[in-house]
């Protein structure tokens, strides 16, 4: 799992490069993530997640998990769910523990 981060302004921006988290991947992307987010002291995390056609209940773990992970004063933000991927955290209610944004905030458009 390729994850790109971007750090503007007090918010770190991870996006998958890949098209899946699921259980071949969950764990792969968890190690990436706490990485990512431990380099930083950025208080708001997006995950982009526009490139995510596909996330299983390991990929809802592993995303669940890094929520987890954060210190208590930062937060895990969401953005560009796909339609499946949105099906999936509305399903199990995880879009009411989350901040769910249509896309990444303005000035971290990053290139295909």
């Amino acid at each position: 799992m390729e994850l790109m981060a971007t750090e503007r302004g007090g918010v770190l921006v991870i996006r998958a490069m890949g098209d899946r988290i699921d259980a071949a991947s969950a764990i792969q992307f968890k190690d990436k993530m706490r990485v990512l987010t431990g380099n930083s002291a950025a208080p708001r995390v997006v995950f982009d997640m526009s490139n995510i056609a596909f996330l299983d209940s390991s990929g809802l773990g592993a995303v669940v998990a890094v929520l987890k992970s954060l210190a208590p004063d930062r937060k895990l933000e969401l953005s560009g769910l796909t339609p499946t991927v949105q099906k999936v955290f509305r399903l199990t209610r995880m879009d009411s523990i989350f901040v769910i944004h249509h896309g990444v905030p303005n000035g971290f458009r990053h290139a295909g």
